[in-house]
């Protein structure tokens, strides 16, 4: 496999899980929403605020196709990245690809004190389960799915790693 690349919902545990996992492997770790606002200059909310998602996601895209040509990278996205199906092709071709899920009360406990995230804007219980709804198929193309809710990053890492020898 040329890369791990980490989907999922804002809060699952992408880039905790990422970090630790790139550490292990002797991987660079990759994370697209930086990767977007280094290119950028600027925070992703104000991307939302000044360009709109659909400007946003049209550069995710194109960071994400930059990324994936390179390897050997542990690779976190943006939770919405997965909605275009471009981006789920290219994401299953470049690598090993591993959903993080977690229940809505892990989320919303994860989530609630970070107010850079621009579609939690308003009531984020709400908005965090409204999101999930409608993303709950979103991330079934992956080729490992894990609940990150009651797990350490340790163990998380272990499942991964586990998958991993089976590709080799």
């Amino acid at each position: 496999m040329d890369n791990i690349v980490l989907i999922g919902f804002m809060g699952s545990g992408k880039s905790t899980v990422g970090r630790k996992l790139a550490d292990r492997l002797g991987w660079t770790f990759t994370d697209t929403d930086a990767r977007v606002e280094q290119e950028q200059g600027t925070t992703i909310s104000e991307l939302f605020r000044q360009r709109g998602e659909a400007e946003f996601r049209e550069l995710e895209s194109r960071v994400l196709e930059d990324v994936l040509a390179e390897g050997r990278q542990v690779v976190a996205t943006g939770g919405g990245i997965v909605l275009a199906e471009r981006n789920r092709l290219r994401m299953l071709e470049g690598g090993l690809v591993v959903a993080l899920k977690a229940e809505a009360g892990e989320v919303i406990k994860r989530v609630s004190s970070d107010r850079s995230r621009p579609l939690l804007q308003g009531d984020v219980g709400e908005r965090v389960r409204t999101l999930m709804e409608q993303r709950k198929h979103a991330y079934d193309f992956a080729h490992l799915s894990i609940d990150t809710s009651a797990l350490s990053v340790e163990q998380v890492i272990g499942q991964i790693l586990e998958r991993l020898q089976y590709k080799l």
